[in-house]
């Protein structure tokens, strides 16, 4: 039977690397989805730098299925030949982590260009990008998000089925809610493309919640992927609110009720949270 393998953006409990390990051990999570480490992007480490933290990852026995890496988190006019010199250098220090999938975006546009306009563009960047990848034997994971072309499931849909299902999507149902899209019609879209999931939970109102207590419809989603017979990895990355470091994607109409006291207890929650309904579903 498949199953779910749990990883995590653990730079939101610490973004010190040994808190991000200890973390993930006290859960028992197999996987790091770096994304900073330290004060430093995931994209910026230096080979040796990369080389240090493999070392203690593979002391604690965690893995690195992705990267969480800003790639394509650019405006569509902005100098795109060093941008590939970052995605480079991201993609070295991927092998370097043993990483075989590097998350990315898809631009944001610029100002009084419809999407139609932009599409060539976006398409022909993110071409050069998967060109890059093979190099290094890695697959391109698009995330789903506000303002980039790839925000809508149509859009999502357009750019993936456009590059030949070169590209993948790393399907974030909170991300869909924030955006008003129905999470369950985007996957039923998506869900031939789809090669792994983070897990954020929201409400409509524009409000991010502990996995199960929103309208992502997380539980539902999960189910029927697994129900395609093979094990799919989830990245917890629960953004949730903290008295002393309120979430900048929360809306200020709506009074959530689930605020923590900090960042650290903030993750813990949406931990457990997702111990619950991972739980359920596996009873399923």
């Amino acid at each position: 039977m498949a199953k779910l393998i749990l990883s995590a953006f653990a730079d939101e409990y610490s973004r010190d690397v040994d808190g991000q390990i200890d973390v993930l051990t006290s859960l028992g999570y197999s996987y790091l989805e770096p994304r900073f480490i330290g004060e430093k992007n995931i994209a910026d480490l230096t080979e040796s730098e990369a080389t240090e933290l493999r070392a203690k990852l593979d002391n604690a026995g965690i893995g690195v299925y992705s990267i969480g890496s800003p790639i394509g988190k650019i405006n569509l006019s902005d100098d795109f030949d060093a941008h590939l010199a970052l995605a480079e250098n991201c993609f070295r220090v991927a092998n370097i982590l043993g990483a075989t999938r590097v998350r990315m975006f898809s631009f944001y546009l610029p100002e009084g260009k419809t999407r139609e306009e932009c599409f060539d563009a976006v398409l022909e960047r993110i071409n050069a990008l998967l060109d890059l990848a093979d190099k290094y034997g890695l697959i391109l994971c698009h995330e789903n998000e506000a303002r980039i072309f790839g925000e809508s499931p149509e859009d999502c849909k357009k750019l993936l089925d456009a590059t030949g299902k070169r590209l993948r999507a790393v399907f974030d149902m909170g991300n869909f809610v924030l955006d008003k899209y129905n999470p369950e019609n985007a996957y039923a879209l998506l869900s031939d493309h789809v090669d792994y999931f983070h897990i954020k939970d929201a409400l409509y109102e524009r409000a991010i919640v502990p996995a199960g207590l929103g309208e992502a419809k997380i539980a539902e989603i999960l189910a029927a992927h697994l129900k395609r017979g093979k094990d799919t990895v989830i990245t917890l990355e629960p953004h949730l609110e903290s008295f002393d470091g309120l979430n900048k994607l929360a809306g200020t109409s709506f009074k959530n009720p689930y605020v923590f006291e900090s960042p650290k207890h903030a993750f813990l929650a949406g931990a457990d949270y997702l111990a619950k309904l991972v739980s359920g579903i596996e009873k399923d």
